[in-house]
């Protein structure tokens, strides 16, 4: 052991687990938690091949309970510190604006904004008292660029961005560094198991049918391109030992060429190429 203590949300599978996996590695003494602890199997099974399970300690963690939370706070009293939060609970809701329920904005939001914003005030008061640490906030690049039948997911990744770039300017007098990593596509089952769709833009009568058959088709496409998530742990790695400490950190196949594409092209030319690319034809 190193004598840290990291926490890490979402870790039953995807980035989750292999960052807690890793941490363990170096020696981080992880608080790996999960909504459902049952689901915590596969991490403990990695762990004891790895010879680092006595360092991965499940806890129940619902993000979008305000008494989960409290309870997880009230856990939390009682460690003399915490060294890193990586805030990686998340999942993603697909579908086109005109079609997504207020409901299931709100439901999107709960995990991916809310959920990050209740686990980080519970964690800061142990960190400011301490007087260091260090938040991972675990984006997109959804949350730098807009992609079409993903609004949900991309608006919640875009405010994610805003509150940890205010909360790494809060928190940098009190010795806490914020970070926030941006993946492109990996190899996770956020876009698999883990992604949801709202009803109406799946339904053949919809007006958006042929684009959303078409966003699919795209994204099956690029199956074969995906990254592999050991990258995000890498990284995870980097920030956690100060080996990196840049506040942004895109990462993967692509993701640097699309910013480009946002930040220096003319607005009306990153429409074209995007619409082009899916084989969608402007209408008026």
């Amino acid at each position: 052991m190193n004598g840290k203590t990291a926490i890490v949300t979402g870790s039953n599978s995807g980035f989750g687990l292999l960052c807690s996996l890793e941490l363990a590695n170096l020696g981080y003494r992880v608080i790996a938690t999960m909504r459902d602890v049952q689901k915590g199997k596969q991490l403990l099974e990695m762990a004891k091949k790895m010879e680092v399970e006595q360092l991965i300690h499940i806890h129940p963690l619902d993000v979008t309970s305000a008494q989960s939370i409290r309870q997880f706070a009230d856990m939390l009293k009682r460690e003399e510190k915490i060294d890193l939060l990586l805030n990686n609970a998340g999942f993603a809701l697909g579908g086109f604006a005109e079609e997504v329920t207020i409901e299931e904005y709100r439901l999107q939001f709960e995990t991916n904004v809310f959920g990050v914003i209740g686990v980080t005030q519970a964690v800061i008061p142990l960190m400011r008292k301490q007087g260091a640490g260090k938040i991972i906030n675990m984006s997109s690049i959804s949350g730098r660029f807009g992609f079409p039948g993903l609004s949900p997911y991309v608006a919640s990744k875009h405010a994610l961005e805003g509150y940890s770039e205010s909360l790494r300017l809060e928190l940098k007098p009190y010795g806490i560094d914020v970070y926030l990593i941006e993946p492109g596509s990996y190899q996770t089952n956020i876009w698999t198991t883990g992604m949801k769709v709202a009803s109406k833009s799946l339904n053949e009568h919809s007006p958006y049918s042929s684009y959303m058959n078409k966003i699919n088709e795209e994204l099956e496409r690029g199956q074969g391109q995906l990254g592999n998530p050991q990258e995000i742990a890498q990284l995870v790695q980097d920030l956690a030992e100060g080996k990196k400490n840049t506040f942004r950190n895109p990462i993967g196949k692509g993701v640097r060429f699309t910013l480009v594409l946002k930040f220096i092209m003319p607005w009306k030319w990153v429409e074209r190429i995007v619409l082009k690319k899916l084989g969608i034809k402007k209408r008026y």
